[in-house]
């Protein structure tokens, strides 16, 4: 029998050993993450020219900015000279470049901000360096919804592609009309980035664990899972139970009349493949990205947004909101961590699938495709001659 059992089993979910083999790790970042879109920020984080946004991810250095011409670009944050960090920026990687320029703080290398080599010192001592040759290198780009996506390996469907299938839902918040309503959170965690994101699209956990989101959301929590994105949702209500932070959410959360009525009480995520989540709320909408730092470690990104909107209800909805999703983090982290543990002891193995966890099926299975090692219980032998 593999992994995925047979019709005289139960269909499982993928081996333990896939949450913490280094070799498997790096074939995930080779042939599941670097083929992937990945978020760097909101296009109005960038206001002004030279605006920029910072993303590290799984070794690639990233950094989109705003142009002298309006345009957001993307390039490799990496000096063509001798490889040297160009752009640094404050905690969560925001900045602005001085001047409409790009200098390298290691041998004044100057870019402008689209991304062409303007200046070097000494530029005669390079026998036959022609600059138009020399600019910086850039991922594939792409800003869908007023968000700023890049890729490392292009080539295959777009964001919008991907999303087509919830595209109305997307568009009726207004999402490019946003701005930011705080800075980037940083929430490091030791555990698989697997580990993060399947938590996040598993429903079964949910009244068993987060008593306050369920006593929020009843019985009408919703799983729908398709080829690139995973649909939950939950229509939120004072039912009468729960913390006082859930039921005053539901009683001062405001009508937002640019929503339908169907979307003015109704909590949408949205996971689009591999490691990228949406959350979209009547009061704000935020990203959150499982940024794989190692096979046991991550860093969890997210940002909130919303419309200018000064109501007190609104502020009420959204401070509350806030404190009902930090006890949920909170309630996560736990359960993450207790996961985690339990991959790492090599006493697991595998564990059944029931129909209802379909989000859970179609990652195992869209992993299993890109890498068929993971359909096989235990690691491949390697030699180590």
């Amino acid at each position: 029998m593999d992994a995925r059992g047979t019709a005289a089993g139960p269909d499982l979910g993928l081996p333990d050993w896939v949450y913490r083999d280094p070799d498997f790790h790096q074939s995930e970042i080779e042939r599941v993450l670097l083929p992937s879109w990945q978020v760097v920020c909101h296009e109005t984080d960038l206001p002004q020219a030279g605006d920029f946004q910072r993303l590290d991810f799984v070794g690639r250095p990233i950094v989109v900015v705003r142009g002298d011409d309006g345009a957001i670009r993307a390039f490799y944050n990496v000096c063509r000279h001798r490889a040297a960090r160009l752009l640094d920026g404050d905690a969560s990687g925001a900045g602005r470049c001085a001047r409409s320029r790009i200098v390298c703080p290691y041998h004044g290398w100057t870019y402008g901000l689209d991304g062409k080599l303007l200046g070097l010192p000494d530029a005669a001592s390079y026998d036959g360096l022609e600059r138009s040759e020399w600019g910086l290198r850039s991922p594939e780009l792409e800003i869908w919804q007023g968000f700023v996506f890049v890729r490392c390996r292009p080539g295959g469907a777009t964001v919008a592609e991907m999303m087509e299938p919830y595209a109305d839902i997307f568009d009726a918040y207004r999402i490019q009309e946003m701005k930011a309503l705080g800075r980037i959170t940083l929430r490091p965690r030791d555990v698989n980035w697997k580990t993060v994101v399947e938590n996040y699209a598993d429903g079964l956990h949910i009244p068993v664990a987060h008593p306050g989101l369920s006593a929020l959301a009843g019985n009408s929590y919703r799983l729908q899972a398709g080829d690139y994105v995973m649909h939950m949702s939950a229509d939120v209500e004072d039912r009468g139970t729960g913390s006082w932070s859930c039921r005053a959410y539901s009683r001062y959360l405001p009508e937002v009349e640019h929503l339908p009525s169907a979307l003015r009480r109704r909590w949408n995520y949205f996971l689009l493949w591999p490691n990228l989540a949406f959350d979209l709320y009547p009061d704000q909408v935020d990203f959150m990205q499982m940024v794989p730092l190692g096979p046991d470690r991550t860093l969890i990104r997210e940002i909130p947004y919303g419309h200018a909107d000064d109501r007190r209800r609104m502020r009420a909805a959204r401070y509350l909101n806030w404190r009902v999703n930090r006890v949920v983090n909170a309630e996560d982290r736990d359960l993450i961590e207790r996961v985690q543990a339990g991959m790492d002891s090599g006493e697991f193995g595998q564990g059944p699938l029931s129909r209802q966890e379909v989000c859970l099926r179609m990652m195992a299975d869209r992993l299993r495709r890109v890498l068929p090692e993971a359909l096989q219980p235990t690691p491949p032998h390697r030699s180590t001659s």
